[in-house]
Parts: structure tokens; sequence; C-alpha cells
């Protein structure tokens, strides 16, 4: 994990940084640094961490921006509270990169509520079954399989894998005239993309963060994702679609729209990347890391202790 004190700035730096600009991306291209082949510069390290919501929040419905003065009591400074996983809490919130909060509501910018869309009808039932398995609050642990492929160390897949949360949520990437690569801290997944024109692979080949593909828009990198693998949360179905303009020094205009077949509409999301001068450090989730093999074994002795009641 990256090893740094994350200093206060002022609100300007902040609104710079996370403030999601209204100056659209193409009037900032002229701006934009080159590579030495003359493509637009994306390289360096960035984060995209930040405390503001996917999804609108219900007390905000029809308010695309903070006031300043629901800006400071929604973000006093300590971003997350101290971090609880669920009964047995956790180690501490030392690891956590709290971010800041935008002035933005979410970061769900289409649809225009700052909502997901519904999911269809057959989804719709899909959940419902889900929750009737799981019963009110229970997770059943018969097995590895019911555990994701995040919880196991496998993957975050996509689009989780470029979505901010609670750490480890920045990204060095790296170009040359054929390539970009995109290595993401949380699980250590460097994502290669070509750029030579070539198609995606066939849908038979399934990979936890896709296939991806890019090729450049005028100074925007655009990058398409296909052939998730299913057993992650996103599966094979869905399609991906990044959209990245280095608008100066400082900062990259993310944008990302998912198709997702199981939802009524697409929707894209705005995460600006900050520039940052720390590096990444291999997130090595094995090592050390007993809670699968632990709660397996709890679920096992809770069975037992029933048994036991029941007799």
């Amino acid at each position: 994990m990256t090893q740094r004190v994350l200093l206060s700035v002022s609100a300007v730096a902040l609104l710079a940084a996370f403030g999601f600009s209204a100056v659209p991306p193409a009037a900032a291209q002229s701006a934009s640094p080159r590579t030495a082949w003359g493509d637009p510069d994306l390289q360096g390290f960035w984060t995209n961490t930040t405390t503001t919501p996917l999804e609108r929040p219900a007390d905000l419905a029809g308010r695309e921006f903070l006031t300043e003065e629901e800006w400071a009591e929604r973000n006093p400074g300590s971003g997350i509270s101290a971090f609880n996983a669920g009964p047995t809490g956790a180690y501490n919130d030392f690891w956590l990169e709290k971010g800041d909060l935008s002035m933005r509501t979410s970061l769900i910018v289409d649809p225009a509520d700052g909502r997901l869309p519904a999911p269809t009808e057959a989804e719709a039932a899909r959940r419902e079954a889900e929750r009737a398995r799981l019963g009110d609050g229970g997770r059943p642990r018969d097995s590895w399989v019911d555990f994701s492929t995040y919880n196991r160390c496998i993957s975050r897949g996509m689009p989780s894998g470029m979505m901010p949360g609670f750490y480890n949520h920045n990204y060095h990437i790296v170009q040359t005239p054929d390539h970009v690569v995109i290595l993401v801290e949380m699980v250590h997944e460097a994502r290669i993309i070509p750029l030579d024109g070539r198609s995606h692979l066939p849908a038979a080949f399934r990979q936890w963060m896709g296939d991806s593909i890019g090729w450049w828009e005028g100074d925007t990198l655009v990058v398409e994702t296909v052939n998730l693998r299913h057993g992650h949360s996103e599966d094979g179905g869905v399609r991906v679609v990044e959209r990245l303009t280095r608008t100066d020094a400082d900062t990259i205009d993310y944008r990302i729209t998912v198709h997702d077949p199981r939802l009524t509409a697409p929707w894209t999301a705005l995460l600006p990347m900050a520039a940052m001068e720390d590096v990444l450090y291999e997130y090595a989730c094995h090592e050390g890391n007993y809670s699968l093999a632990n709660m397996l074994a709890g679920a096992r002795a809770d069975e037992r202790a029933a048994a036991e009641g029941a007799r």
C-alpha cells in the first residue's frame, strides 16, 4: 500500500483536483503535454481518491452541486470515520486514504439524477432471489465460491478496478507509441491496452479485467473493454468505455461509461485524476491473509454449535 500522510490543501486546490471543472476537455486540449512521439502525455502517478459517493444521496435529490456551506459540513476533514467491517471491526483506519469531497453530489453524471439506472425485470428478480437466499443479513459461507474475487484477492474487475474507495485507488500510467499500461495499485493489476488498431479477442476469451483496446480521438484516449469474465460482480455482457483527457499538468479528466445489459440504461461517472508525487507499492493481498480460512472455519463451528443445540 502507498504509505504517505495526506497533506491538507486549500479549498481552491481541492476544487481544482476534485471539483470537476465545468470547462469541457476539448477546451483544454491545446495545453495537453505531449510525448516524444506527439501523443498526449498521460504518464505519471495519479489518484482518484474521494469521498464523493457514486450515487447522489436521497437528501440531495435534484441537486448537482453542493453549496460551499454544505461542502464544509459534509467534509469536516476526517473523510471516513473509523473503519468498521462488521461485528468484529477491523484493525484500524491507518491505511485508509480518505480523500475529500468534491462539490458534485455524486460521481454519476448520467443519468441526470445521479443514480444508477433501474435493473431490468430479470435482474430485479435475480436480486430478490439472492436476498431470499441470504436471509436477514446472512451470508452463506458454504465454500470459497461464496466470496467475491475481490475478497479472494484475485481481482476487482471492471469497472470496479478504476473506481475510488477507501484506499489504494492510485494508478501508474506508462505509454509507448502503440500501447498504454495502467497499473492499478488495488490488487496490483496491470491493464495492457494496445493502440495498434487490433480487434477485440473472441468472446470466448473472458478475463477478470476484460479485453481492452484503445484509440485516440483528438487529445482524448478512448478505451473500450469487453469480455469480462463471469463469476465476478460484473459479467461478460458488460461493455465499459473510458475517456482520459489530460487538461493540465496535474489533472486528467477521466470519464467512464458502463453499458450493463442487466440495467435499463447505461451510466457515466466523472472521476478526475489528480497527479501525486508518491509511487505505487506492491499490493500483496494474499500475504498473511487468513480471513477466508477463518470465516469458513467459523461457519463450520456455527454449524456444529447449532447441531449440538438441536440435540
